[in-house]
């Protein structure tokens, strides 16, 4: 891809659908994809840290005004700089806060939606991280609203939510301070400790105050945190994509490179819950399975979404099975007939190459079902080219004696 497209998008009735040309790219791409999203309060310079992650300098939309330039969420997929045969894709989200929106929880879909889609989940946001900063992070509070591991009525830890979560980032744009605490120096990821830490008492002020927190410890136990300088005067911020890497300060240059590096070395594959690798047409079925579910009004179950898109990829594994199959034995038919020995001979071989064609698609067919289908499918193919090469062998020798027969028949016209 050259640019980002728009992957999930708002209908005039507020509902998010997800868009078909997005789905038709992610369906083209069966390499393992490591998935970033970036979410954030709007008007914080997401969009630049993501083309930056992409190689070039213009591609997500960059707003010079107090409007919000993204809507929905943006996708870019390009291949990985650091790891062969694996496909980086990008998601930018509609800035979150935006007061020209109408939902008030549609911040918390997208919100939901970036965790749900992610391998890495990165917030972006500018200051400082005070109080405030994580007060404007309800998101989190509100994720088990959106989000349910099971369908059952049973009980879920949050180690559970874990198994399916990103890894976190936090990126504190426009870092002015000291990284000091009590007259020591901390490190970045120090400092996001800190201020995640929690306090004691059960005050209704304290569990307010620990709640957000006690949120992104649990759901993200794996977390990171880069604290950028300002990347330039203020008077140049409003034309940022188009400024030459002299017109950037050194420290932001140098802090956006250890960033990136991060992301290309650390970042992982997505993942589903037992571990099986996503690839980019995996990641179509998961998202559709997803923005269907939260537009209906219902809460996504991840289980049920995993068994549905197994399902889904199972039946496409079977009927890919069956044309290579199908495909083979078209092509011996064209030599019919042959000895029985020849036609088993080469069923078996495609049967061989059929199964090993469904392996490398089919997920979660632990109880064999679809590779019994795949296998009985094949069997009732198997059948009809061997009444066809029965037939054709039937049509062969019906030709034969009739050519035998013709000049025996003339001879005896002529009184031979």
């Amino acid at each position: 891809m050259d640019k980002p497209v728009c992957f999930i998008d708002t209908e005039s009735d507020g509902k998010l659908c997800v868009q078909q040309s997005a789905l038709q790219i992610l369906q083209q791409i069966q390499q393992p994809v490591v998935v970033l999203a970036v979410v954030g309060l709007y008007r914080t310079g997401k969009s630049y840290l993501m083309n930056r992650l992409a190689g070039k300098q213009t591609g997500f939309a960059l707003g010079s005004t107090i409007e919000s330039k993204t809507k929905g969420i943006w996708m870019w997929c390009v291949p990985h700089p650091t790891r062969a045969g694996t496909t980086l894709v990008l998601l930018d989200t509609e800035g979150l806060g935006d007061v020209d929106k109408g939902d008030s929880k549609h911040d918390t879909k997208i919100f939901s939606l970036a965790v749900l889609l992610s391998s890495t989940l990165v917030l972006n946001s500018q200051g400082t991280i005070d109080n405030r900063a994580i007060e404007d992070l309800q998101y989190v509070t509100e994720l088990t609203e959106y989000i349910k591991v099971k369908s059952s009525d049973e009980d879920e830890d949050d180690s559970e939510f874990v198994k399916f979560f990103p890894s976190f980032i936090w990126a504190v744009r426009d870092f002015t301070l000291e990284n000091k605490i009590n007259g020591k120096y901390m490190t970045e990821d120090q400092y996001l400790e800190y201020a995640l830490k929690l306090k004691t008492g059960m005050s209704k002020t304290v569990r307010e105050f620990n709640l957000p927190r006690e949120c992104i410890r649990n759901y993200f136990p794996s977390r990171k945190c880069f604290t950028f300088p300002f990347p330039t005067n203020p008077k140049n911020l409003s034309r940022l994509e188009h400024l030459d890497p002299a017109g950037l300060s050194p420290d932001f240059l140098k802090v956006s490179d250890n960033f990136s590096k991060f992301i290309f070395d650390r970042s992982e594959v997505k993942k589903l819950k037992d571990g099986h690798t996503v690839t980019g047409r995996v990641l179509g079925q998961l998202v559709k399975t997803y923005v269907d579910t939260i537009s209906s009004g219902e809460v996504p179950f991840l289980d049920n979404a995993v068994l549905a898109m197994a399902r889904i990829e199972n039946e496409a594994a079977v009927k890919e099975g069956l044309e290579v199959y199908q495909s083979g034995m078209e092509k011996l038919k064209k030599s019919f007939p042959l000895e029985l020995k020849d036609v088993s001979s080469e069923h078996q071989r495609l049967s061989s190459l059929a199964t090993q064609t469904f392996m490398k698609r089919s997920f979660k067919d632990s109880e064999g079902i679809f590779i019994k289908c795949l296998e009985e499918d094949i069997n009732k193919l198997f059948d009809g080219y061997l009444c066809q090469n029965e037939e054709a062998s039937k049509k062969t020798c019906g030709n034969l004696l009739s050519s035998l027969s013709a000049p025996m028949t003339e001879k005896l016209k002529k009184g031979r």
